[in-house]
């Protein structure tokens, strides 16, 4: 299995000549949904889900979601299913697991949205915008590093209580070039700390997993 770093939240898994990809919304620039197989969508925040791309998609295309997403998706033409927490499915040969139920706090006048979190394959756990910590072992955890809603020493402690084998930056396009540096000397150390693959991956930058 192959996974691939987009813009801000998004990643993109193949394998088996199958594509699947997760949280595609509008700071994503590269046309991550063609060749897609199936889609996960986190939450409704635009950064997430982009609904005019999913509009001009394949029909053929599965997309997979919380309650509160997929009410806005009545005009996308491809099959939308509603999961919520603790489901189990199979799409383009992936499987799938739901955890969590919603987005962390992030301003006090505004109520939480709902947020599902996926563990693909048993190996990539994608939290949306949360920090949710399922009660299964996660080897690959794609972590938030910059949000409204999020401190880097939450990050740090988000790590630690999961102890991924693999820990790669998500949700990371509100950051300067400084910003990011500071981010990388972050995770550099949880690293060592951890003796684990703790990093950024560039845009466009691939890893192998499973």
């Amino acid at each position: 299995m192959e996974l691939t770093k987009h813009d801000h939240a998004c990643v993109r898994v193949e394998k088996n000549g199958k594509v699947l990809v997760i949280d595609p919304g509008v700071f994503t620039k590269t046309p991550v949904l063609d060749g897609a197989d199936a889609v996960l969508i986190t939450h409704e925040h635009a950064d997430h889900v982009d609904v005019g791309e999913l509009k001009a998609a394949s029909p053929d295309l599965e997309i997979w979601t919380c309650e509160g997403v997929a009410a806005g998706l009545s005009e996308v033409p491809g099959e939308v299913q509603v999961v919520r927490h603790g489901d189990a499915f199979e799409t383009a040969g992936f499987r799938v697991k739901a955890f969590g139920e919603w987005h962390a706090k992030n301003h006090p006048d505004v109520p939480p949205v709902q947020n599902v979190g996926f563990l693909v394959d048993d190996e990539v756990f994608y939290p949306g915008d949360a920090l949710t910590v399922p009660d299964v072992e996660v080897p690959t955890l794609l972590v938030p590093t910059g949000a409204p809603w999020l401190k880097l020493g939450e990050v740090v402690e988000y790590l630690r209580t999961v102890r991924p084998a693999r820990a790669y930056s998500t949700h990371d396009a509100l950051y300067s070039e400084l910003g990011l540096g500071i981010v990388d000397t972050w995770l550099r150390g949880e690293a060592e700390k951890q003796k684990a693959d703790i990093r950024r991956l560039a845009v466009g930058e691939s890893v192998s997993l499973g």
